[in-house]
């Protein structure tokens, strides 16, 4: 019994050491080195020209950037071809003249009225980017226009400098006996007078159109002066103020959120409200009692900057309002007797105050429904030095 026990043991001792050979032979594999073998190609059995030997190279995956999921394709060039972006931008603009001999033509007067545009400036960091900036907008009008340029006294070869690059335009320059202050509160009311200065040159040569204050740091939209084109007297349009500057930003938006008058875009906008029937029934101005402690005081520091409750750049009106002997002018008018820039001219701080009853006031642009001007004041700071910018001149490609 005992050795029938033993020898049972021995066999299962074995049948367990087979397999577990079996098992790691099938964890290392050993080959032996094999010969490099060459194999030549048959001989050919009659005599031909050599084929010349070409090398086939072949060129490894391009990787390509991967974002997440998604691959991020690569351009063979940055930038495309300066002929062909030529011709896409002559391409829009004659798509563009046509919608507008379709859409916009049919209500505009025959013959067009001109433009008086009216924009006070002085020598300053970002003069140059401004000027320019709104030159180039003014030189793409459709329209005959006049462009009233009121600079401080001192700024006068800066401007010149400037304006030498738009020869294009008529030009109608005035100095005003005075330098540009730093507050901004100052700065306001110079600019003012500057405007009632333009007004009077207006009414002594009873230059004829529509008077259109422009600023030039503001950014206008090409409908605003479609609209203007139609204005009987005096119009205001809506105003998108841009007022958000740096780590302010996050605070102003949370004021915004709970000032009623601003607008559902996120931004505050200053202009006509109207009734249901489209009436001019009152003003939408801009509470500036949320912003107490962070509005600017000097140009250039570090804050927000604020417009007046009632902006001129809001405003087109007939240059035959401001004419001492207008044929036709209504009633509702105040006559414009305003004198020389010793005169005190703090009663008149908008277009506001030449009218009798702002009912007469036209609201443009959907009846003040749609933003047709943006109001932006991006200064450095007034005692800054700066270097002569370099603005290439304007040219017509199409």
């Amino acid at each position: 019994m005992l050795s029938l026990l033993s020898i049972s043991l021995h066999t299962f001792s074995c049948l367990l050491s087979l397999y577990l050979g079996f098992r790691f032979s099938r964890l290392f594999s050993f080959s032996p080195p094999s010969e490099a073998k060459v194999t030549f190609p048959p001989l050919p059995l009659s005599y031909s020209s050599p084929k010349p030997f070409v090398a086939t190279v072949t060129k490894p995956a391009r990787l390509r950037p991967i974002s997440g999921r998604h691959v991020i394709s690569i351009r063979p060039w940055a930038h495309p071809d300066p002929s062909e972006t030529l011709q896409a931008h002559c391409i829009l603009s004659a798509v563009q003249s046509e919608q507008r001999r379709h859409h916009i033509s049919p209500r505009l007067p025959s013959p067009l009225r001109k433009f008086l545009i009216v924009t006070p400036t002085y020598s300053r960091t970002f003069q140059a980017i401004h000027l320019s900036s709104l030159a180039h907008s003014l030189l793409i009008l459709p329209y005959p226009i006049t462009w009233i340029v009121i600079e401080s006294h001192g700024s006068v070869n800066d401007t010149s400098a400037i304006l030498a690059r738009f020869s294009r335009l008529h030009v109608l320059r005035l100095t005003y006996p005075g330098s540009m202050p730093n507050t901004w509160a100052q700065r306001n009311r110079v600019e003012s007078r500057m405007r009632l200065m333009a007004l009077r040159e207006i009414r002594d040569q009873q230059l004829d159109g529509i008077i259109v204050f422009a600023d030039e740091s503001n950014v206008h939209t090409m409908e605003l002066f479609d609209e203007a084109q139609m204005v009987k007297w005096i119009a205001s349009a809506s105003v998108g103020i841009l007022a958000h500057t740096g780590i302010l930003g996050k605070d102003i938006e949370e004021s915004e959120s709970t000032n009623k008058r601003s607008s559902s875009l996120g931004f505050p906008v200053i202009g006509p409200a109207c009734n249901s029937s489209g009436h001019y029934v009152g003003w939408h101005a801009l509470d500036t009692s949320n912003y107490t402690g962070k509005i600017a005081n000097f140009v250039g520091e570090g804050g927000l900057v604020v417009p007046n409750q009632f902006e001129w750049a809001g405003f087109v009106m007939n240059s035959r309002l401001v004419w001492e002997k207008a044929e036709g002018r209504p009633d509702w008018v105040h006559a414009f007797n305003v004198g020389g820039p010793d005169v005190d001219e703090t009663e008149i701080e908008s277009p506001l105050d030449l009218v009798k009853d702002m009912s007469f006031v036209e609201p443009i642009g959907r009846c003040g429904k749609k933003v047709l001007l943006w109001w932006v004041r991006t200064e450095a700071r007034f005692d800054s030095k700066f270097p002569t910018w370099l603005v290439e001149e304007a040219s017509s490609f199409c």
